[in-house]
């Protein structure tokens, strides 16, 4: 019995750190797509891809590795949220607020983020590959 009980307990852990762990907080995406005011929310990633969150309230939400691939993003504030990790590639951006959130290795490929405030952001590390990025602080480099 304990022959087959170590190879099966490591069978399983391999299977567990294989399957991505999943933190957004259900309630927490209802909340965002049905009011679009959900500051503070976790939303790790979550996936949010096409949603449409013009405006929305995203005030130091955690949004981090989240997928907000052709996400409408348009006026959005963002101000002091986590989006390291996150999928912004197509996102529609315009006139949000980056102010102070972190955009560590985020990608923005083809995303239209002009007019977009982003004093205190960090940058480091983001994909603008085909973005449009007049009138914001974001540049090649992420400075």
């Amino acid at each position: 019995m304990k022959a087959t009980f170590f190879p099966a307990m490591a069978l399983l852990a391999a299977v567990a750190i294989a399957i991505p762990a999943r933190a957004e907080n259900p309630a927490h995406v209802k909340r965002l797509l049905e009011t679009k005011a959900c500051a503070g929310c976790d939303l790790a990633g979550a996936n949010l891809a096409t949603a449409h969150l013009t405006g929305a309230d995203l005030r130091n939400a955690n949004l981090q590795g989240a997928n907000l691939t052709g996400a409408n993003l348009e006026g959005a504030d963002l101000t002091g949220a986590n989006l390291q990790g996150a999928n912004l590639s197509g996102a529609f951006a315009s006139n949000v607020s980056l102010n102070l959130a972190n955009l560590k290795n985020a990608v923005l490929k083809g995303a239209n983020v002009s007019n977009a405030e982003t004093t205190g952001a960090n940058l480091n590390g983001i994909d603008i590959t085909g973005a449009l990025v007049q009138g914001s602080g974001i540049s090649v480099g992420g400075d």
